[in-house]
């Protein structure tokens, strides 16, 4: 059975990468992945959580929403309920998560860089979105005080994917809602450009899966978080794609 889009079962969604998408934060980005639309912004403080204090080390922290009208039906912005739900806070630390894997914090200084993700447009993939399109925003912000002969707090990239398994039991690359809700095997991979792994999060939502579509599934995943990577690479351009691991 045909996808929806008509896309082949290993291709990505249309990405398109906007750097400099707001003019206040150090670091911004608009990422759209087909019909997903989420903006990164990064903002750097002067200063550390207090466990942090006097250690020459600094921190990355993510915080994420959803725009009331991004899905299908209305939802409540999370303020007027006077909490989080756990799906935002699993997110957001998964985002922190995936970022600090490829941060100096040493050569970050006593620096916190903040990273809001707010889902302007959801259809699927918002979290892996968020993730690839804040590392952009990670980059930009760290060249605004990176100083040369010095190490670039990033040290690799890093980007993020879902795979699944369709009704038809097809391994399927970059799924949309509809293929999403559907599917048998839901499965998220965070990678870095060197190819280690930050986190999997694999679930058999319609059956139990075996280690051979596992597999089948992170070399999905691995093809197209490459492609991400490329993405980000022509985001960051001449002048910022170069940094991530330069060390003097």
């Amino acid at each position: 059975m045909p996808r929806r889009d008509l896309r082949r079962a290993d291709q990505l969604r249309p990405v398109r990468i906007e750097r400099g998408y707001q003019r206040y934060p150090a670091g911004s980005a608009l990422i759209e992945m087909g019909h997903t639309r989420v903006v990164c912004a990064a903002t750097v403080e002067e200063r550390v959580p207090f466990f942090l204090k006097g250690s020459g080390t600094g921190w990355v922290t993510a915080e994420y929403s959803m725009l009331p009208g991004a899905g299908s039906e209305r939802t409540a912005r999370e303020a007027m309920r006077g909490h989080q739900t756990g799906r935002t806070q699993e997110i957001q630390r998964l985002i922190g998560r995936a970022l600090r894997t490829v941060v100096d914090m040493k050569a970050l200084g006593e620096r916190t860089i903040h990273i809001d993700c707010d889902v302007l447009q959801a259809d699927g993939g918002t979290r892996t979105a968020s993730i690839t399109g804040a590392f952009v925003a990670l980059v930009e912000a760290c060249a605004t005080f990176y100083t040369r002969r010095g190490i670039f707090p990033v040290r690799d990239y890093v980007a993020a994917v879902s795979v699944g398994i369709s009704t038809e039991d097809i391994p399927l690359l970059d799924l949309c809602y509809e293929e999403d809700s559907s599917a048998m095997v839901d499965m998220n991979i965070v990678m870095t450009g060197s190819g280690a792994l930050v986190e999997v999060q694999g679930t058999g939502e319609g059956r139990a899966f075996s280690r051979a579509e596992m597999n089948a599934l992170m070399d999905l995943g691995g093809l197209g978080i490459r492609e991400l990577i490329d993405a980000q690479k022509i985001a960051l351009g001449d002048t910022l794609a170069w940094m991530p691991g330069r060390e003097g």
